[in-house]
């Protein structure tokens, strides 16, 4: 067998498709020139070292979108490489290309809302979005879909639809302190100014609360004087919105705690009834 012959060997043959060893060794060339294509934008773009969080998620969002460009390149090469007109397969497939398109509308909005969310980069890896009340950071995006870590500590695989179609609240865009409140109640026979003064103690003593900026110094105030309790609230800013209720819920130990040294009473509801 000659040089010749062994390239031009079928190894498939199906009808009137046939993939011999020299298509084969080829398509080995176009999916080997596109991983080290790749790996050489992923140096170029990734592993570039970047001033901040957000320009590197930036870079890989763009690394994601030439990395599907290029395997659709890869694809359509490999196509023609073995004897497969691609606008023949897309005239001759216009009727099933309709069908597919109707039956799988939903994953080709997903993949469009995809494309758009790493064109424009408003949602990158590592941000942090509250998602119908599901506060998350975002680990990976995909094509279709994007993986989500919550609070809990639990993986949420999320099509890329729901964050062009809802309303989303990225913490990440937000590079200044976000501001938060916590609320009480407390007897109509505390003492306001104590209790004003224990409070302003409590988000003092807490290491993520921003207590060293005049503009946004944290606040206490009465927002209501309720049927049972005179209602204070407390404002209060910091940088890690991510775990921010827990934040809060040390608060709210630290305000058990020091209303109970000092005796302040966080009423039950009381309702007053006259009987005739």
């Amino acid at each position: 067998m000659t040089h010749s012959d062994f390239l031009d060997y079928p190894l498939i043959e199906i009808g009137n498709f046939s993939l011999n060893v020299s298509e084969l060794f080829l398509i080995l060339i176009i999916i080997l020139i596109t991983w080290i294509l790749l790996f050489i934008i992923k140096r170029i773009v990734v592993s570039t070292p970047s001033k901040d969080k957000y320009t590197a998620a930036r870079k890989h969002s763009v690394y994601l979108l030439v990395k599907y460009l290029v395997w659709i390149i890869a694809i359509v090469l490999i196509i023609e490489t073995i004897g497969v007109k691609v606008t023949f397969l897309i005239a001759s497939s216009a009727a099933l290309l309709v069908g597919l398109g109707l039956g799988l509308q939903q994953i080709f909005q997903d993949i469009v809302s995809g494309v758009f969310i790493l064109f424009e980069g408003t949602i990158k890896v590592d941000d942090i979005l509250d998602i119908g009340g599901v506060v998350g950071k975002i680990k990976e995006i995909r094509l279709r879909t994007s993986t989500l870590l919550t609070r809990d500590g639990t993986i949420l695989i999320i099509p890329n639809h729901k964050f062009i179609n809802e309303n989303v609240i990225n913490w990440s865009h937000n590079l200044q302190p976000t501001r938060f409140r916590v609320q009480v109640g407390v007897s109509y026979g505390s003492d306001e100014i104590q209790v004003r003064d224990i409070l302003y103690k409590c988000i003092a003593e807490h290491p993520e609360v921003i207590n060293d900026q005049p503009e946004i110094k944290p606040i206490v105030r009465i927002i209501d004087f309720g049927d049972s309790a005179v209602v204070f609230e407390i404002l209060f800013w910091s940088h890690n919105m991510f775990w921010i209720e827990n934040i809060k819920s040390d608060i709210r130990f630290m305000i058990r705690e020091k209303f109970r040294e000092n005796g302040i009473v966080i009423p039950f509801p009381q309702r007053d009834v006259h009987m005739k």
